[in-house]
């Protein structure tokens, strides 16, 4: 019954938004509607809404990608200066994964990971 999870993330800039996903880290615009924006890249959609007064101190706000080449990922987004999140170096977790995390511009958490 269940197709698939779009997460929705909080953003205070679209512009800087934008920049982080697309420039850097490879997706593509689907939709800019001022104050909400869609992007994706391969299989993934990930959704922003405008949330201006959010304190990036105090941002939850996660997201966990599966990928089928961390190995690629990680060194491609190293190539293009992505700051890596210090305790998110690409490693192999208990639990069977490798992953790595970043934050972006208004700290929202994303990781990324591939079976181990």
């Amino acid at each position: 019954m269940l197709t698939n999870v779009i997460p929705k993330l909080p953003m205070r800039n679209i512009t800087a938004t934008k920049e982080f996903y697309i420039n850097k880290l490879g997706f593509s615009e689907i939709s800019d509607y001022g104050d909400y924006l869609l992007i994706g890249k391969d299989n993934i959609e990930l959704h922003f809404f405008t949330f201006k007064e959010l304190d990036p101190k105090a941002n939850y706000g996660q997201v966990y990608i599966r990928t089928s080449d961390i190995d690629t990922l990680y060194e491609t987004l190293l190539f293009n200066k992505v700051s890596i999140h210090p305790n998110g170096q690409l490693a192999i977790k208990p639990w069977g994964q490798k992953e790595f995390s970043l934050l972006d511009p208004d700290s929202n958490l994303v990781t990324f990971g591939q079976e181990w």
